[in-house]
Formats: C-alpha cells, structure tokens, sequence
C-alpha cells in the first residue's frame, strides 16, 4: 500500500514538473514572439522615418539620413539572403562569419550616424562625411559582395540540377517512343532476307514452269494435240482436279 501511495505521489510530481516546463516554454516562446514583433515594429517605423529625411530634409541631416538607410537595407539583405541559403546549403555558415564580424562594423557605424544626427554643431558633422560615405561604401560593398556570391551559387546550382534533369528527360521520353526506333529496323531486316522457298511466290513460280527471273521454264511439258478436258483444268494450285466420269 505503501509503494502504491509513493508511486502515485512521484506521479504527481512529475505531472506538476511537467506542467511547469511546459508554460515555461509556452511563455518563453509567446515572449520571444513580443519581442520579435516589437524589434520589427520599431525598425519599420525607424526605416520609414530615415526614408522621409532622406528625401524631405535638406542639408547634413538629410545626408545622414540617407548613409543610415542604405547601410541597413544593404545589410539587412545580406543577411536574409545568407540565413535563407544556408539551409540548404552547410558552406554558407563560413560566410554568415564572416557576415557577423562585417556586422559589428556596421552597427558601430550606424551608432555615430545616429548620434550625428542629434549634434548641433553642423559644421563639424559636414567635415566627417567625407569618412562616413567611405565606411559606409566599404561596408555595403563588402555586403553586396556576399550577397551577390551566395545568390550566384544558388542560381548554379539550380542549372546544374535543371541541366541534369533535362538530361532524364529526353532519356525517359526516347525509352517512352521505343516503337520509332524498331518499326524501321523490323522493316530493313524484312526487305534484306531472302525469299523462303516455302512462300506463296515461290511456289507460284514453280507450278507455273517459270524461274524466279521470269524465263520459261527448261522442263515445260508440250501441249497435246488433243484439247483437254475442262472438267481436269484446275485455276488455283491448291484446287483439286475433278474426277473423270467412268463407263462400264
């Protein structure tokens, strides 16, 4: 009874621990999500926002503007593009590296744009631009670069696959037409053999006492003086000759 009673107690325990670990989990990932669709709320109000400096706000600040946006979308595209790759293809993680360490640049670079945007002092923000469009172009062409290498790879990919399917294509529709390729050889073989003497024509010239060239034959009978009875004349080889009618 006793064992019974501890059974039915670890039993619980394990139930309630279960229980426990599961809305763990069911809040961590419900608060991942919030945090998920709070991060791209703010980026899309932060890119809306750098997209109307850019083309409303004249001067330094409508060019710092501009720098900050194209440093995000370039960056922003090569990481979607790696991450979507990388599924399929395991030698783009070395790349997604090498995209994490250009990424702290980036973000580095975007913290003294943004702090830029807030400085009065004008006239010193004009005079680093000149540094900022270089890192700003060094960055986003260095992203660019992967970019453009992983898509390649994925188009090559895809060729060499089409490549090799259209290849089983064409073999799997000549086995499907089989009939194309050995009606004409059924009849070449057919035109090249020679007559069998059994055959209708052969027999035809034999019983005609011709030779196959056309000749007469050597052997031909004479023709009786007497005419001979219609009732004996046979027209196909293989009608039977009628018998004569006997007297007694």
């Amino acid at each position: 009874m006793e064992a019974v009673i501890l059974i039915l107690g670890l039993l619980v325990v394990a139930f309630m621990a279960l229980g426990v670990y599961a809305t763990v989990k069911v809040v961590g990932a419900a608060k991942r999500g919030v945090d998920r669709t709070i991060t791209q709320a703010r980026r899309t109000v932060e890119d809306t926002t750098l997209r109307a400096k850019s083309y409303g706000q004249l001067g330094v600040g409508g060019e710092l503007a501009q720098l900050r946006l194209s440093l995000r979308t370039s960056m922003r595209a090569t990481q979607e593009a790696l991450q979507s790759g990388a599924v399929e293809d395991a030698s783009l993680s070395e790349s997604l590296g090498l995209f994490q360490r250009l990424g702290v640049h980036g973000r580095e670079l975007d913290e003294d744009l943004k702090r830029l945007e807030r400085e009065p002092d004008k006239a010193t923000v004009t005079s680093l631009l000149p540094d900022l469009k270089k890192r700003t172009e060094r960055i986003t062409r260095a992203a660019e670069s992967l970019r453009w290498a992983a898509r390649d790879r994925a188009r090559q990919f895809a060729d060499d696959d089409l490549a090799a399917l259209n290849v089983q294509i064409d073999v799997e529709a000549g086995a499907l037409r089989h009939w194309t390729t050995e009606e004409p050889a059924a009849e070449a073989r057919a035109a090249a053999a020679p007559e069998s003497p059994d055959s209708p024509v052969a027999r035809g010239q034999e019983r005609s006492g011709t030779d196959p060239a056309g000749g007469e034959g050597a052997s031909q009978a004479p023709q009786a003086i007497t005419a001979p009875d219609p009732r004996l004349r046979t027209e196909y080889p293989w009608q039977k000759a009628a018998r004569p009618e006997t007297t007694n």
